[in-house]
């Protein structure tokens, strides 16, 4: 993992997602909630995805997710006993903890995006080798371009629609910037 996360911002997340969100098992409740008064454990938790990679992980869902209620992994055994997922977590406060959140949309959002981290576990043929992180972000701005040329031609139709001779002149000289290549 590159940086860690402040224990602050843990608690910051672990808050308003107790009160935005209702989780399955009111197990996952107690359980955030002791994170919350336990800064050392707090301080090795670790949010991030496919936590089921990881070593020692729980994976926990809200009620609006298609996601498991929980599961708690250890090594190879897995459990959907939140109990004893506890008992681990108070015995094994030193070591590092893996905690994936089900919850709609949890891929855009900010509160989330704060505290989650790089899954190191995650198989290599699941990661996002650089090249195609370059190409995602390639298509994001030429997709960006894209529809900029578009909402310019639409409001050069309108200027021309409203006889705006000025409006007009300015727009289109706006998308033929655009189009001239940029070395």
């Amino acid at each position: 993992m590159l940086a860690t996360v402040p224990v602050d911002t843990k608690k910051e997340f672990v808050r308003w997602f107790l009160q935005h969100h209702k989780l399955k098992r009111r197990e996952c409740v107690w359980i955030l909630n002791y994170l919350l008064s336990h800064e050392t454990l707090l301080a090795n938790v670790h949010f991030t995805d496919e936590a089921h990679y990881c070593p020692r992980s729980m994976v926990m869902s809200t009620t609006k997710s298609e996601g498991i209620p929980f599961r708690f992994y250890k090594g190879n055994l897995m459990t959907a006993d939140a109990e004893k997922a506890f008992h681990d977590l108070r015995l094994h406060d030193k070591e590092k903890m893996y905690i994936q959140l089900n919850f709609p949309n949890n891929h855009i959002s900010p509160e989330y995006a704060s505290v989650r981290e790089e899954n190191p576990f995650l198989p290599s043929y699941l990661q996002v080798s650089e090249a195609d992180r370059k190409l995602a972000h390639r298509l994001v701005e030429e997709s960006m371009e894209n529809l900029n040329r578009e909402q310019l031609r639409k409001s050069i139709d309108e200027a021309l629609d409203q006889n705006d001779k000025e409006r007009f002149l300015e727009l289109s000289a706006l998308l033929k910037d655009l189009q001239i290549p940029q070395s």
